[in-house]
């Protein structure tokens, strides 16, 4: 079964996606989000799309019932990604019940659809004959990827072709309108290029590249239309290829980087690959807070400017979480680096991971890095969880990712001409692959992200030698590696960021990682000013944050301030208050009562103590993605370092903030 980006064998990729025969998730976090994810959040899904009107809108469209269209423009782009989440949970287990679903919602596409292709239930049903009139907003083409999208998903992991054949008119449709001359403009939300390169690659249709490439090259000259925000928002102020930085709206941001990336794997055009990495870089050491999160600002949904993170107000939106890791993870293929393998795991673990409840049936839209009690009683705020939305584009996206989540574990690459197996992300899983001219099997045993042991034993292998490279994540400063030849040694990373182990393989051949998985206090870049004088406290690829729940009696969460030299304690649980297993850390901290003069909350240099009281207390910390399952209290990732009462002693921890850099 091939995963949602599977290059073609012309493509210029450094890695490509392993073909894998029915994976097994075999315990962990991945495991419970793929459980929750098919008993509990696709169910919800579906059911909303019965009570949204998405699925009515398409019977209306299809001449099958009555009444108005409801809801956003977009309302199809969430039944598509649900038929994706459908069809990739139908890869990794049979389910009459979703086959029957997604087959017939496929037949009520097909009898929406119109006779020249073209299938939208908004212009159908609210404005016949307005079609590509309004592209800045219209999200024509951006439902178009989506339904692309899941009809690639339903053909790699079922076989058939029905919601295929429904795409692939609609994408010719699209080639015969948007090839001829400039055609009516582009589309105000990139999604379209991504899918229309992933159609090409299963159908061989080159019209379908040649259109990705015509909407790519015809991004930053004015094609979108005026829009409130500027050409920025729509990422249509710059040629691709001049563009210095991602900027504008996140998600369409995102979007239209990885259908950059697919595009310039399959033409071999080094100069988009290289602009594409060159925004990467800068978004990653300028834009991106600690979980992963991208967007800072709520109003517009936008990247802001460099180093703009604030931790309450971020917006980080759920959507842009998963985009992201659609984007880092064709760099990934494209160069075979290491550090796009980081981010997925550092967004994938904290971002993304918390924007849905542990039970599987609220969501954020927007993720922030702290919460104040009152932010906790506003009403409609998009950083708080609710099972559905007007604007529903978060939690569908959040169901297809999870169910597609093997195919981010693993690659293929010819490493210094021996064949490599790469393993990217650390969870408990059994896969099998064609491999080597042979066949491949492994078995991942671990209890990744709370122990830093990684077991994985070659259940099956081909004949000759080959590789087994395994990603040494950045902050594992003490890295081991015992070999079959029971060699512990210690592991420095390769120039990718992998440790290789070549050598003839037989099946029971075993490889152990163990990372060091000792929490650590994290500053901020000084020029971050939200969070200047803090710090966070990371531990693996986890993001700790302290949650109200957690926190002694009558200590307020905004109260505590932590040292510099802070060791915290382990605590292991086996589970934490009915959310699953966790490592939960404590440490002594102070609570701060602060004094300024009267009538402002700000004081005269030199004037009193800015500490009124600090008494000792137990800060305790839990893990990022947790957070906000157990009652709607306070909550924040950056903690305040206590160095003392004065101005000068927080200067002093400013200036080692800078030098740690």
């Amino acid at each position: 079964m091939s995963g949602p980006a599977v290059p073609t064998s012309n493509a210029r990729t450094a890695h490509r996606p392993l073909r894998l025969e029915r994976p097994e998730l075999t315990g962990g976090p991945w495991r419970r989000w793929r459980d929750v994810n098919r008993t509990v959040s696709l169910p919800l899904a579906r059911e909303w799309l019965e009570r949204a009107g998405n699925l009515d809108n398409l019977r209306i469209a299809a001449g099958e019932a009555a009444g108005e269209h409801r809801g956003p423009v977009y309302m199809d782009s969430d039944v598509y990604k649900v038929l994706e989440t459908a069809a990739w949970e139908l890869g990794s287990a049979d389910d009459p019940d979703l086959a029957e679903f997604l087959a017939d919602t496929t037949r009520l596409l097909a009898r929406a659809q119109r006779d020249d292709g073209y299938l939208d239930s908004a212009y159908d049903v609210k404005q016949p004959g307005q079609r590509y009139t309004r592209l800045v907003d219209s999200h024509e083409m951006y439902c178009a990827g989506h339904l692309i999208q899941a009809a690639v998903a339903a053909h790699r992991t079922t076989g058939d072709t029905a919601l295929l054949d429904v795409a692939r008119r609609f994408a010719d449709h699209l080639a015969d309108v948007f090839l001829a001359d400039e055609g009516p403009g582009l589309d105000g939300h990139p999604e379209i290029e991504t899918a229309l390169v992933e159609l090409y690659r299963t159908t061989g249709e080159e019209r379908h590249l040649a259109l990705a490439s015509v909407f790519v090259e015809r991004r930053g000259r004015g094609l979108v239309g005026a829009h409130k925000h500027g050409t920025r928002h729509r990422q249509d102020h710059l040629p691709v290829r001049e563009a210095p930085a991602v900027t504008g709206h996140a998600v369409r941001g995102l979007y239209l980087e990885a259908g950059v990336v697919d595009l310039a794997s399959e033409t071999g055009d080094a100069s988009l690959l290289d602009a594409s990495e060159r925004r990467w870089l800068d978004m990653v050491a300028a834009r991106t807070s600690l979980t992963g999160g991208l967007g800072s600002r709520q109003v517009g949904e936008v990247f802001g400017e460099r180093y703009e993170l604030p931790p309450d107000l971020s917006y980080n939106e759920t959507c842009a979480s998963a985009a992201s890791i659609q984007w880092s993870w064709r760099l990934l293929l494209a160069t075979g680096r290491a550090r796009y393998a980081d981010l997925i795991e550092r967004t994938l673990y904290n971002a993304f991971a918390a924007a849905r409840s542990a039970d599987g049936r609220t969501y954020y839209k927007g993720n922030p890095l702290q919460r104040r009690a009152d932010h906790a009683e506003a009403v409609g705020d998009p950083r708080c969880r609710d099972e559905w939305f007007f604007s529903a584009c978060c939690p569908p996206a959040v169901t297809r990712l999870v169910a597609s989540l093997e195919h981010y574990a693993a690659t293929v690459s010819e490493h210094a001409g021996v064949p490599t197996l790469h393993l990217h992300q650390y969870a408990p899983l059994s896969l099998t692959a064609p491999f080597a001219g042979g066949r491949i099997g492994l078995r991942v045993e671990t209890d990744y992200p709370w122990q830093g042991r990684v077991a994985i034993t070659v259940a099956e292998a081909p004949e000759g030698r080959w590789a087994l490279a395994l990603r040494v994540p950045p902050w594992s400063a003490r890295t081991r590696l015992d070999t079959p030849d029971h060699k512990d040694v210690a592991v420095t990373a390769d120039q990718d960021g992998y440790a290789v182990v070549e050598r003839e393989w037989r099946a029971g051949d075993t490889v152990v990682l163990n990372l060091d998985m000792a929490p650590r206090l994290t500053l901020p870049h000084p020029r971050v000013d939200a969070v200047r004088g803090c710090a966070a406290v990371e531990r693996g690829p986890l993001v700790y944050c302290f949650e109200q729940a957690d926190q002694q009696d009558g200590v307020e969460v905004d109260d505590l301030a932590i040292f510099p030299d802070t060791v915290f304690k382990e605590v292991a649980h086996g589970d934490l208050d009915g959310l699953g297993p966790a490592v939960t850390l404590r440490a002594p901290a102070v609570a701060v009562s602060g004094a300024h003069e009267a009538g402002l909350p700000y004081r005269t240099l030199g004037g009193p103590a800015a500490v009124d009281t600090a008494r000792p207390v137990t800060a305790t910390a839990v893990p990022y993605h947790l957070w906000d399952n157990r009652g709607d209290g306070a909550m924040r990732v950056w903690m305040p370092l206590y160095v003392g009462d004065t101005v000068e002693g927080l200067r002093a921890v400013q200036l080692e903030a800078r030098n740690a850099q």
